[in-house]
């Protein structure tokens, strides 16, 4: 073949696989996900710099604004929604004021909340972020404060998520897990829901913070690099070293028998395992001078659950995750992408892939 067919040919195939992933995001609106979820409130308060403290060496910030939007699992279904997706969540809230924030939220985007259980003896996990600056400059973050439930949801409440996650997932195309691990998305839970056949042919995303290796029965799972050496006790490193993180990503796929195994990896990008497969490893979409991660876990997993739920390869779902955590991470807080977005960025960029 010639060089210049040969370009021919690279270019057809480069237009086949985009025409595919267009294909694919444009039917997010004909599928419906399921997400059991640990709920959280991101609260972003925003203060101007006015001087420095005489009662001690702090700053003292002229409060100028307050947001509360739905963080961590709660974001994932917010993603999903965006992306045009029916999303089912379910999930528990306090009887509190970023609780009802929450389901506020959810109802702006007409999203089902009857899945969502609010609790008088729950508190609402709220991470609160003091972000301070100049007048005129984007505040930096300098501060987090975290209030959390002191245990997980009682007994009554177990059922309760049971039992609704049971009736979503028999009519969805996809039951995506984000568990941040406050009790609301357990290993347990999940073995308990999938009793009776109710998950049986609905794959089964998974999100876990600190225990994937405890989750079974899981289709895929999108675990970032630090995740993957918490749970396996090694180091990857930063020397980019392909052949140990592959060896960490075939293992965690062939302990979990996974379908897929998608491992994020910052401003490195990302490597899908595909079952039978070799493994892809995929350059981060757009600029690595990112402006904000927060969330951007939650984006890569609800645009490749979607992908999936869709009919997607392992490898298409994870280019569309990609380019979702690519845009996302170029916004400031907890953010989401559209599935205009995600339209845009294929017409812009043709999927890539690095050779090894």
């Amino acid at each position: 073949m010639t060089k210049h067919n040969k370009e021919n040919e690279r270019l057809r195939q480069t237009v086949l696989k985009k025409t595919a992933l267009r294909k694919i995001v444009e039917s997010f609106p004909k599928l419906t996900v399921t997400v059991l979820a640990d709920l959280v409130a991101d609260e972003f308060v925003f203060g101007e710099i006015s001087r420095v403290s005489r009662e001690a060496p702090v700053l003292i910030l002229r409060h100028h604004d307050r947001k509360v939007i739905p963080g961590g699992g709660a974001n994932a279904i917010y993603n999903l929604a965006d992306l045009g997706v029916n999303v089912l969540p379910v999930g528990v809230v306090g009887d509190d004021e970023p609780g009802r924030m929450l389901l506020r939220a959810f109802r702006h985007k007409r999203i089902p909340v009857s899945g969502v259980f609010k609790d008088k003896s729950c508190t609402t996990v709220t991470k609160t972020r003091i972000l301070a600056g100049f007048a005129h400059t984007a505040g930096q973050q300098v501060v987090r404060i975290d209030r959390e439930p002191v245990e997980g949801p009682n007994g009554h409440l177990r059922r309760e998520i049971v039992l609704a996650a049971r009736e979503y997932a028999r009519a969805s195309d996809a039951l995506l897990v984000s568990d941040y691990g406050y009790g609301a998305a357990t290993p347990n839970l999940l073995n308990v829901i999938r009793e009776k056949r109710a998950l049986d042919k609905v794959p089964v995303t998974l999100d876990s913070r600190h225990r994937l290796l405890e989750f079974s029965g899981v289709t895929a799972a999108t675990p970032n690099e630090s995740e993957v050496e918490e749970v396996l006790g090694i180091r990857i490193g930063n020397d980019n070293d392909w052949e140990r993180l592959v060896a960490a990503g075939e293992q965690i796929a062939s302990a979990m028998n996974l379908e897929s195994l998608l491992i994020t990896r910052g401003k490195d990008g990302m490597v899908v395992f595909p079952r039978r497969h070799k493994p892809v490893d995929i350059p981060i979409f757009g600029s690595d001078e990112v402006a904000d991660v927060t969330g951007a876990g939650d984006t890569v997993v609800a645009t490749f659950t979607a992908a999936l739920a869709a009919g997607a390869t392992a490898e298409e779902a994870a280019h569309l995750a990609n380019y979702a955590g690519g845009i996302v991470v170029m916004k400031r807080g907890t953010a989401t992408v559209s599935q205009q977005e995600l339209l845009e960025a294929l017409d812009k960029t043709a999927p890539l892939a690095r050779e090894h």
